[in-house]
């Protein structure tokens, strides 16, 4: 190990360090194109690589930052390069020591994994630790003289990768940086007061911010974190935002204005200044003339409030809603399933609840965008049904459709307009439905959105803020007890009760004995349970829901069975997947808590006699 890593720290203690701009919009404005995996660059485009770099050197930057920004193995996966992680580590890690020598520093850049953490997603700490640790020996090897973790939103991560750092390389500095919003939250809705403490405590050299947001706006992020550190402070900002001009997008930005803002970060006890998406060398150049004649300014510390928030009392699950109480009182429930509209006339859905209504269901099950078709918005039909009727709506809320922030923003208007049932799905991919082309999100998964779901319940926004009053969800999730990897379904059930589901609905059920097993095997983990149940039409309804509903098991004998009463008649057939769905239910009806029932084809005539059974059968 050399001495560069000490003597950094030394000259950062006594002066302002310049790092350097931007990589990949110079790589970009090189030739490469946007889908190309940029981080490559530095096995397939290595000159060009090392001419940027040469290009910041001769601006005067101090730090020149490693091409491996996004050079982890999940990252690199898709491009198929993720077996060459440690090389492309190395290679950038070299390419840059060319280019810097003994004059400069070279730090290895380290961004976010680009898949969520637990809970929100299905990477542990630990794992996430493990894929930084790869990259990071990479970057070791290649000779890199301290890591600048970058463009981080999430506590979890930024910590995971901290101590893979210091577990690859112990004695070589860590600077680390958020990125914020105009308002200093970051995406995880994490601020400077709390992640300031926590990147002390984790044993960061220097504290910053980068990217996201222009001079102007980090400015105020910096002032709020200058009065809470005795840390170095770093900012790299974005030449403001980006617009689009003839098709690109062009960061509008001129050096002048970034540099005049740097001299405002150095006076506010900035350390290290440099610039992030949009920068270039002409960026650079105008920082280093302004700021080397500043001294750091100095600084007034101020200790946070409280390093934690603590949530609000959660609302008992019996006075959530009037099924959330049938579920704590462990009474059956009731439940039928109605699809929204095509269109935009809600009428005919509004008779079918009036008649659901009358038979006494407990609640009416509302799918967002079942198959990935496109009808009525499932909130809008839930909040139109509960105003018009009284009757309590459990509404499906999909991840496929919105982002994080969006979800957050529903969830507090479902709130407020005093929706509480929901059942929280990933939702089914765009290619299965109307539109196959459509663009998923996917920011999180079931587990994800539960935890989200339950944090709101407890008066948190997703980075731990309070919001105010809590919300009162009854958080129900889906069920699969006919999976194919059994192991996996049990796996992510688990997940989705630790996360804060309080009830579960299974997928059609068909054959009792599968589900009599998956009740056996959730036992440790057990939450109320209802049974879906599909009353079958035809022998073609029978063969769709065997052959194209992922997770639904139509033994061979049922299938039969439908087979033989469609060949008789449409009428024979009908009766005969109701009378498959009476017996299912009398099978299961002593581990469940509820049924949920579906309406083939919005056909309530179809779901009620269920209904009906299931009041006989609770009666004897």
């Amino acid at each position: 190990m050399s001495d560069r890593p000490t003597k950094f720290l030394e000259v950062i203690a006594q002066r302002v360090v310049i790092c350097d701009g931007a990589m990949g919009t110079q790589l970009y404005e090189r030739g490469l194109f946007l889908n190309q995996c940029f981080d490559a660059a530095n096995l397939t485009h290595p000159k060009l690589v090392k001419e940027i770099h040469q290009a910041y050197a001769e601006a005067g930057a101090e730090i020149l930052e490693t091409n491996t920004f996004a050079a982890n193995r999940v990252k690199l996966t898709p491009h198929g390069f993720h077996e060459q992680t440690a090389e492309i580590n190395a290679a950038g890690a070299r390419i840059a020591r060319e280019v810097a020598g003994d004059r400069l520093f070279v730090g290895g850049a380290v961004g976010p994994l680009g898949a969520r953490l637990a809970p929100l997603g299905r990477i542990s700490e630990e794992e996430a630790r493990e894929l930084f640790i790869e990259q990071m020996r990479g970057l070791a090897d290649g000779g890199i003289d301290l890591f600048v973790l970058e463009s981080f939103g999430d506590l979890g991560e930024i910590h995971a990768a901290i101590e893979a750092a210091r577990m690859v390389a112990p004695d070589l500095p860590i600077v680390a940086q958020m990125s914020l919003d105009e308002n200093g939250f970051s995406s995880y809705r994490v601020t400077p007061e709390q992640f300031v403490p926590r990147l002390e405590e984790w044993g960061a050299d220097v504290i910053g911010v980068n990217c996201s947001v222009g001079p102007a706006p980090m400015l105020a992020s910096v002032e709020r974190i200058a009065k809470i550190t005795h840390k170095p402070i770093s900012a790299q900002p974005n030449a403001g935002m980006p617009r689009s001009v003839d098709d690109r997008l062009i960061y509008m930005c001129s050096p002048e204005y970034v540099a005049e803002y740097a001299r405002n970060f150095v006076r506010e006890g900035v350390k290290l200044v440099g610039g992030c998406c949009g920068t270039t060398p002409a960026h650079i150049k105008a920082i280093a003339s302004g700021v080397r004649s500043l001294l750091p300014g100095r600084r007034t510390l101020s200790v946070p409030s409280a390093k934690g928030v603590t949530p609000a009392e959660v609302v008992p699950l019996v006075k959530r809603s009037r099924f959330a109480a049938k579920l704590a009182a462990s009474r059956f429930t009731t439940s039928v399933e109605i699809t929204p509209p095509r269109g935009a006339d809600a009428e005919e859905v509004l008779a079918a609840c009036r008649r659901l209504q009358e038979a006494g269901i407990d609640i009416v099950n509302i799918p967002d965008g079942p198959r990935a078709s496109a009808r009525m918005g499932a909130q809008h039909l839930a909040i139109l049904i509960e105003r018009e009727l009284g009757l309590e709506t459990c509404l499906h809320y999909t991840c496929r459709d919105r982002n994080l922030l969006a979800m957050q923003s529903d969830l507090l208007g479902l709130g407020a307009l005093g929706i509480r049932n929901l059942l929280v799905v990933t939702g089914d991919p765009p290619k299965m439905g109307d539109y196959p082309d459509a663009t998923a999100v996917f920011d999180i998964d079931a587990v994800g959105l539960t935890h989200l779901a339950a944090a709101t319940n407890r008066g948190l926004d997703m980075g731990g803020n309070p919001i105010g009053k809590p919300t009162a969800f009854c958080i129900g999730v889906g069920a699969n007890p006919g999976a194919v990897n059994l192991e996996t379904e049990l796996d992510h059930f688990r997940n989705k009760v630790e996360a804060g589901a309080d009830f579960a609905i299974t997928q059609p059920v068909f054959d009792p004995a599968v589900l009599l097993q998956f009740m056996e095997r959730i036992a440790p983990f057990r939450i109320p349970i209802l049974a879906g149940i599909w009353p079958l039409v035809s022998f073609r309804n029978a063969e769709f829901m065997a052959n194209e509903v992922p997770g639904v098991v139509v033994p061979a004998t049922i299938l039969e069975r439908m087979r033989a009463a469609s060949d008789r008649s449409k009428e024979a057939a009908r009766d005969e997947g109701l009378a498959i769905a009476r017996e299912t239910l009398a099978a299961v009806k002593h581990v469940v808590q509820g049924v949920q029932v579906s309406a083939p084809f919005g056909r309530v005539e179809l779901a009620l006699p269920v209904i009906d059974a299931a009041a006989d059968l609770l009666d004897r």
